[in-house]
């Protein structure tokens, strides 16, 4: 499986213990979707592979564009980061047209 574009998540290797105390290792893949969200601030859609979980913190900060704007350029993917560069341009953009 892939990584989140946006979180970074990505397979984590683990042990398996039995009742014997055998350790078996053992690969936890996360859930990840490829997703088709809307950003307001570019007006358009984004195609993305994004962990389940970052789709639910996305919900609940409010959209793609607050939740991509909050997170460190070292996790983002080349795709993310390019479309967290486009939204903070038009929001600048915007700003400046206002003042």
């Amino acid at each position: 499986m892939g990584r989140c574009e946006l979180t970074g998540k990505g397979p984590v290797v683990k042990n398996l213990v039995s009742h014997s105390n055998i350790k078996t290792k053992s690969i936890a893949q996360p859930n990840i979707q490829k997703k088709r969200l809307f950003s307001q601030a570019l007006g358009n859609m984004v195609t993305l592979r994004i962990a389940t979980s970052a789709i639910r913190d996305m919900e609940h900060v409010g959209g793609l564009d607050q939740y991509i704007l909050g997170l460190k350029e070292t996790t983002l993917s080349k795709r993310a980061a390019s479309v967290k560069a486009k939204i903070r341009a038009k929001l600048v953009g915007k700003k400046a047209k206002k003042a």
